[in-house]
């Protein structure tokens, strides 16, 4: 049997690897998402492990989504996904266990997020029984708790130079019994400001910034503002939108809808600025 933890170069493919390693639990490929990775949660005698990968070199099977980025594109992901995880310590974020070199490329290989996903296809989001419907509509007490995490995570991302990028409820793997928030998929965020070199970039146009969607706009920390905003009014209201019924009280409110404003310089500036306006407010509503 491979130790998962032990191991950094391998000649097998990722696939091998990963039979060889212990009980594969699920598989997600071009069937669940359309990025062109392949992950595995597999079990191991060091426990449950998501193991991802930029996949194969191999054109996508037929029916499948054609990925925005090539294999090698994926690959120059993945390894910024290792810096990042290697810049930040928080226990908010997936904790980065060990990367392996494979014939695929590098293999990262994460603990098991405790919770459920709370991003859903479309489809799924009117499903009372889905984490999405169950999360948004928990007690505010878990809620608050949660976004408290959220915010307190990215402050210490921005510490490092990270911009989010593709921050959606998609990367929320929540534990409704325990309260607790795990950060997973950050692979596109980017080190330092930069600008559009997209047009639209990366992420839920339910969440995206305005200059997320112009080629040339600056992205920095008021695009990070913006969607933890978007985030935060959208689990805050139980998915209302509407923030007389956000779930932390006025003061709350009026923090998010600054961080939500469509012009960047109304925003604040920082999302330390952000955090900190959004504890004064949670603790007068106290």
């Amino acid at each position: 049997m491979i130790d998962l933890l032990s191991l950094t170069r391998t000649h097998l493919t990722a696939e091998h690897l990963v039979l060889s390693a212990g009980e594969v639990l699920a598989r997600y490929d071009h069937l669940t998402q359309d990025s062109g990775n392949i992950s595995w949660l597999v079990r191991t005698g060091e426990g449950d492990l998501f193991v991802k990968t930029a996949g194969t070199h191999a054109p996508p099977p037929a029916g499948a989504t054609v990925p925005y980025l090539d294999h090698a594109g994926r690959v120059r992901l993945l390894r910024s996904a290792v810096e990042l995880a290697r810049s930040v310590e928080h226990p908010v974020l997936a904790r980065l266990r060990s990367v392996i070199e494979t014939a695929d490329g590098p293999a990262l290989v994460y603990d098991r997020a405790p919770g459920e996903l709370v991003g859903v296809p479309s489809a799924q989001r009117e499903d009372s029984t889905s984490p999405y419907r169950r999360f948004a509509t928990a007690s505010a007490e878990l809620r608050l708790e949660v976004l408290d995490q959220l915010l307190d995570a990215h402050v210490a991302l921005e510490s490092a130079g990270w911009v989010a990028c593709d921050l959606y409820d998609g990367c929320l793997m929540v534990d409704l019994a325990a309260g607790r928030l795990t950060l997973i998929d950050l692979d596109t965020y980017r080190r330092g400001a930069s600008v559009n070199d997209m047009g639209r970039m990366f992420g839920s146009s339910r969440f995206m910034a305005p200059e997320e969607f112009e080629l040339g706009a600056p992205l920095d920390a008021r695009t990070t503002v913006f969607t933890l905003g978007r985030l935060v009014r959208h689990v805050g209201t139980g998915l209302t939108e509407d923030l007389a019924q956000f779930c932390g009280g006025a003061e709350a409110a009026e923090v998010v809808d600054r961080a939500t404003r469509p012009v960047c310089r109304e925003r604040f500036g920082t999302v330390r600025e952000l955090a900190a306006a959004w504890c004064a407010a949670r603790r007068s509503a106290r």
